[in-house]
């Protein structure tokens, strides 16, 4: 079997397959991935916060038992391995999109998998922020939320994008995880060629667009971090 791998008629059909198949797969992939960091971001951000200012001794102290709840909410979507949180949302998933298979019903548990990644980060990011400046803002009669919105969150903005990118990346390997249950894009290819029929080329062609792609965000994200960094020491 493995001595065909790369023969030149393996080497032409999986060009070929390349040529046609793997363009759509990439927009998929990044369609998918924009998508489901768009929405984990906007149910993960405000759930980070309210991680760091609800607690205790924290800006807003929220009831013990809220944050002991929110907290176990976080701490077991996050324990869910991916590809069995798959399974498990396809009645939510069909209810949401109509199906449960395909690259847009990917998105949904995708989402409910990133959110808790991404609130645990932006917690991470946020305990970084010196105590002495949110103390001088409350003592200059700042409330909460301008604490929150002027203090908290841009004085961590370069651990927020490092954080974030870290997250985008995590997610990308998810949806070539996805592919093994329906789910489109660079993973599908990589399942439906690659594995189930033996044409490793194509896998290993699929596998190195997802290693690109990684290494670009990852790039892109710590010169982000980095200029962000630079801009807020001035």
């Amino acid at each position: 079997m493995f001595e065909n791998i790369f023969t030149q008629e393996a080497w032409i059909e999986a060009w070929e397959i390349a040529r046609t198949e793997i363009p759509l797969a990439l927009w998929e992939t990044v369609y998918v991935t924009v998508l489901s960091m768009v929405f984990a971001i906007i149910i993960g951000l405000p759930l980070g916060v309210l991680l760091v200012v609800g607690e205790k001794d924290g800006i807003m102290p929220l009831p013990k038992w809220l944050m002991a709840t929110l907290g176990f909410i976080i701490n077991l979507l996050r324990s869910i391995p991916f590809i069995i949180l798959i399974v498990i949302v396809i009645p939510l998933t069909r209810a949401i999109v109509g199906t449960s298979v395909g690259t847009v019903a990917s998105i949904v548990p995708l989402v409910i998998a990133s959110f808790p990644f991404i609130a645990r980060l932006v917690e991470t990011s946020l305990r970084e922020v010196d105590r002495n400046v949110i103390e001088a803002a409350q003592s200059m009669g700042a409330s909460p939320m301008r604490i929150i919105t002027c203090v908290l969150i841009p004085e961590s903005v370069p651990s927020l994008l490092s954080n974030l990118t870290i997250a985008i990346t995590t997610v990308i390997g998810f949806t070539a995880m996805s592919g093994v249950l329906g789910g489109g894009g660079l993973g599908k290819i990589a399942i439906h060629y690659g594995y189930n029929r033996y044409k490793y080329l194509v896998m290993i062609f699929a596998t190195a667009i997802l290693v690109i792609l990684v290494q670009i965000v990852q790039s892109v994200g710590r010169w982000l971090a980095q200029k962000a960094d630079r801009r807020l020491k001035k």
